[in-house]
């Protein structure tokens, strides 16, 4: 079993940067791929930012490609979102999740939403 904790959010003006950070434990060595997610009230949960051992390339989503980045660091088995330039629609509860399966198709489940293993969401809120 893997658990995720997230951490980071807060409150930042418009304009204004944010790390967030997921530190995974369990069969942490195992994981294989991991992203980031984020819900608004009401809305469905999008895929932002994904990060698959062994592939060279980030996965990161249309709406935040070009402000937000995502680094892996296989040593403390921690990924994080850097996130900059954000503006109110970035608002919303940011998840991490994981999955022992990687490859290229991770980054399909990730916009499939099918990883198998998810933390408790830290909130981000632009204004």
């Amino acid at each position: 079993h893997v658990q995720l904790v997230e951490s980071g959010g807060g409150s930042v003006q418009a304009g204004g940067s944010l790390r967030l950070s997921c530190s995974a434990s369990g069969y942490e060595y195992s994981i294989q791929c991991m992203a980031w997610y984020r819900q608004v009230s009401g809305k469905e949960r999008e895929g932002i930012a994904a990060s698959a051992i062994g592939l060279a390339y980030r996965y990161l989503g249309d709406s935040v490609k070009g402000r937000f980045d995502v680094i892996r660091d296989s040593a403390s088995n921690t990924l994080y979102l850097q996130m900059n330039d954000l503006r109110p629609g970035d608002t919303a509860m940011y998840y991490c999740a994981a999955d022992l399966r990687g490859g290229p198709r991770c980054y399909d489940r990730v916009r499939g939403g099918m990883l198998d293993y998810g933390g408790r969401g830290t909130q981000v809120t632009v204004s």
